[in-house]
């Protein structure tokens, strides 16, 4: 009797877990695509700035990232669906940037300098051929890519960035988390929300700048 019966239980767990990983597959790839609709009509309407460069680094990374999970051990696309979503979403989008960014957008010597970084990491990369610290090196090119924005954002008198789309960056690996198979899945996945989380952070902190500009700007008119 109690063969049937675990083996009744074994297909409900699997049952369960496919659930689960079709659950989390779907949501990352929803969350993504309505990131990029929604990031790609804010910049056609101007409303959004965003550093080119961030995203080239996004671009370059991501694929740098999903081939060392894959080059690690016998895992699909599907098991890192957070870094193959990604790809898409960060290609599009700087793509559209490139369309209809206007000059702001364009490469500095401060994003110059970071891309020349993160291309010393990737011939480093090569040289190692050790998948696992490939993976580790990609990370930190992952978080140099937020040097630009972090940069603007830091300087800027106004956010020039959509609360909506980091947001969605931030709580998508989250969901990723219920489907990612291996330890570079999951490191990819943590680093991918925390990065978004202190963006945020900055992001607030410039809005409440400039909100606290404004009544000083009056009151000096006022008095003026």
């Amino acid at each position: 009797m109690r063969g049937p019966s675990r083996l009744r239980r074994t297909i409900h767990e699997a049952s369960e877990e496919d659930s689960m990983r079709m659950f989390s597959i779907t949501t990352v790839c929803l969350i993504n695509l309505l990131i990029g609709i929604r990031y790609i009509v804010l910049l056609r309407r101007g409303s959004i700035r965003p550093a080119l460069a961030m995203w080239v680094f996004f671009t370059i990374a991501t694929v740098g990232s999903l081939a060392t999970y894959l080059a690690e051990a016998d895992y699909s696309l599907l098991d890192n669906i957070l870094n193959t979503s990604d790809i898409v979403l960060v290609s599009f989008v700087s793509i559209a940037i490139w369309i209809y960014g206007d000059r702001s957008t364009r490469f500095t010597r401060f994003d110059l300098g970071c891309l020349a970084a993160v291309l010393g990491i990737l011939v480093a990369w090569i040289l190692s051929n050790q998948h696992v610290v490939a993976h580790a090196a990609i990370q930190l090119i992952l978080v140099i890519a937020y040097l630009p924005v972090i940069r603007r954002l830091w300087r800027a008198e106004r956010n020039t960035e959509s609360y909506v789309m980091w947001v969605g960056l931030a709580i998508a690996p989250l969901f990723s988390l219920l489907s990612s198979q291996g330890t570079l899945a999951t490191v990819y996945a943590v680093r991918a929300s925390l990065c978004p989380a202190l963006l945020l952070l900055l992001m607030i902190r410039t809005t409440l700048r400039a909100r606290q500009r404004i009544p000083q700007a009056s009151a000096e008119s006022s008095e003026a």
